[in-house]
């Protein structure tokens, strides 16, 4: 038999997701659809005994053959961990004496952190022989299942941990896992074209060749980059980022390579170059087509023979450095020019990876958009909703800075928009400039066109971008649109109240 342990959240049954007013299944409900349990018993505590009543209603709806029992704890306070582990004890001792001969398996997605903690004590200690279980919502994994953590901590080979998905186990839990990577570096893409590039880095990961990241500024090039450091066998630490675009011209190759003291005016003691700095680990040079012609030679012979040469010594040193260089140049452009070395060129390409522009994978516009506002949510006391309108015109947009032009527009909104479900006309996008007569960008009318809805929007936009560029402040974006204080403090009323749509 097996048994599912669990504390009911606010979370449970059901959530409001991210999108409108859609709900999606909490903690308890999705972990029960993804694994088979024989029974599951729900502590419910003061504050949650809705939530507990509402899942175990859900629960034997959706699962007839489930043997659902409710346990309640009198708990005064929710973070006290005393009284979370009396309480827990005096009804795991009847559980356990009632069912020696069952396979326990404890969900900490569900309660407080004090909470999740008992349980990590109780079972560690093996005072409940249980396996841990986490799942995470479904928007947080690259499958169309959520992916279930399990943790067995009386495994001899502590801490043996096993990711799967609807109960497929990872072959090798120890190696770098490609997903679980992906997940915690938040890299979020499921179309083609993103998932070759993935496909591509994590096949150049464990080998030692330089690798050239191509791509506009925005598509994350410096993230792919530590994709590729985290599967490789170095240690996860030693990635050192460099934005040669930001180096002075005469300290680049002091930076890069190192000084001795007395080298040159100024340098009144050694200073350590990039390269030592990234010894053993990954040097990533961002930006790479800004550098100077000589010191491009100088990095192409690093690259030849691993040797690197502080100004001011005569005696070259060895280093072992994985070199991962990007540009958002049109690099043969830049050799036609003669600001970029064919041959460094040609030495770095053993391994490119060419990273699309967001409009060109339009269909993962919502997903990065929905992890964004996850993000963002976390800091807010009161959590943002994106209505489909809203997705819509995100992913209609072209977004000229990629993902990160797409994750400032969603903070910069969803921070100054007072309505708890920002529609599509709440969005803050910042256009591209493109003509001096802003007349020439009105849309064209159209058959359902409706002129008050177009003003009442463009109202809206035109308020919101004043605060934007007021930093909030009432008076200073009313000054600017040229409306009073009252008529800007009359609007944000308005739309904490709900505005009316069209």
């Amino acid at each position: 038999m097996k048994i599912l342990l669990t504390f009911t959240g606010f979370h449970d049954p059901y959530a409001v997701g991210l999108v409108g007013e859609e709900e999606q299944p909490g903690p308890i409900l999705s972990l029960v659809g993804a694994r088979s349990f024989d029974r599951v018993v729900l502590f419910s505590t003061p504050g949650a005994e809705k939530n507990t009543l509402a899942t175990n209603e859900a629960l034997q709806s959706l699962h007839r053959n489930l043997d659902v029992e409710v346990r309640d704890l009198a708990l005064a306070d929710p973070t006290d961990y005393i009284a979370i582990l009396r309480g827990l004890r005096a009804h795991l001792f009847d559980i356990y004496e009632s069912t020696p001969q069952a396979q326990f398996f404890i969900a900490v997605a569900s309660g407080t952190p004090q909470m999740h903690a008992c349980w990590v004590l109780l079972a560690a200690s093996g005072e409940i022989p249980a396996h841990l279980l986490h799942i995470r919502p479904p928007r947080f994994v690259s499958k169309d299942h959520p992916l279930v953590s399990e943790v067995d901590l009386t495994s001899p080979d502590f801490p043996l941990v096993r990711a799967n998905v609807c109960s497929v186990e990872v072959p090798d839990p120890t190696s770098p896992d490609v997903e679980t990577t992906i997940q915690q570096l938040g890299i979020v893409g499921d179309h083609p074209v993103i998932r070759r590039a993935l496909e591509i880095g994590a096949t150049l990961a464990p080998s030692t060749v330089p690798i050239l990241i191509l791509g506009e500024t925005g598509t994350g090039k410096e993230l792919f980059a530590r994709f590729v450091h985290r599967l490789s066998d170095r240690p996860p630490d030693r990635f050192v980022p460099l934005n040669c675009a930001a180096i002075p011209k005469d300290l680049v190759e002091s930076i890069l390579f190192g000084h001795k003291r007395g080298a040159f005016t100024g340098a009144t003691s050694d200073q350590i170059g990039k390269f030592d700095q990234a010894n053993g680990g990954t040097l990533f040079l961002d930006e790479l087509a800004e550098l100077p012609l000589s010191t491009q030679a100088k990095l192409l012979r690093v690259l030849q023979d691993g040797l690197v040469e502080p100004i001011g010594d005569k005696k070259p040193h060895k280093v072992d450095v994985r070199i991962i260089a990007a540009t958002n140049q049109d690099v043969h452009k830049a050799i036609k020019r003669g600001q970029f070395r064919e041959d460094l060129y040609y030495r770095l390409n053993v391994g490119e990876i060419q990273l699309p522009a967001l409009r060109e994978r339009r269909s993962d516009i919502p997903k990065i958009a929905l992890q964004v506002l996850d993000r963002v949510n976390a800091t807010l006391r009161r959590p943002k909703r994106l209505s489909p309108g809203a997705l819509t015109r995100l992913q209609n947009h072209s977004w000229p800075g990629n993902v990160r032009d797409l994750g400032n527009a969603i903070e910069r909104s969803v921070r100054l928009t007072r309505q708890e479900v920002l529609d599509a006309d709440d969005l803050i996008i910042g256009e591209t400039i493109s003509s001096a007569d802003a007349l020439i960008s009105l849309p064209e009318p159209y058959e359902g066109f409706s002129l008050e809805g177009y003003l009442t929007s463009a109202r809206k936009q035109l308020i919101l971008r004043a605060l934007e560029a007021a930093r909030g402040n009432q008076s200073e974006a009313a000054r600017l649109l040229g409306i009073t204080p009252q008529a800007v403090h009359k609007f944000l009323r308005t739309g904490e109240d709900g505005l009316k749509k069209n």
